[in-house]
C-alpha cells in the first residue's frame, strides 16, 4: 500500500492496514458456516464473544493470517 493509499484512508475515517489480519472461522456440523477478517485480534476475539453467547453450538476459531494471503 503506497502513501497515498494510506493517506486516502486516512481521509474518509479508515486506519491504515498492517502486515497481518485476523480470520475468525464459524464452523457447523463439520462445514464452514461463515468466514470474517478482521484488522486486530481484538476485533475478532469480540466477534467470537459474541458469537459463542448468541450461538454456542458452533465451533469458531480465530488464526493469525498474513494481509497479503487476504487481498491477493
Amino acid at each position: 500500500m503506497g502513501q497515498q493509499d494510506l493517506e486516502l484512508n486516512r481521509m474518509f475515517g479508515g486506519t491504515a492496514m498492517t502486515e497481518t489480519m485476523w480470520r475468525c472461522d464459524q464452523i457447523r456440523a463439520g462445514q464452514l458456516y461463515n468466514r470474517v477478517v478482521f484488522n486486530t485480534r481484538e476485533e475478532a476475539e469480540e466477534f467470537m464473544t459474541r458469537m459463542r453467547q448468541m450461538e454456542p453450538d458452533q465451533a469458531i476459531s480465530v488464526e493469525e493470517i498474513e494481509a497479503r494471503k487476504v487481498w491477493n
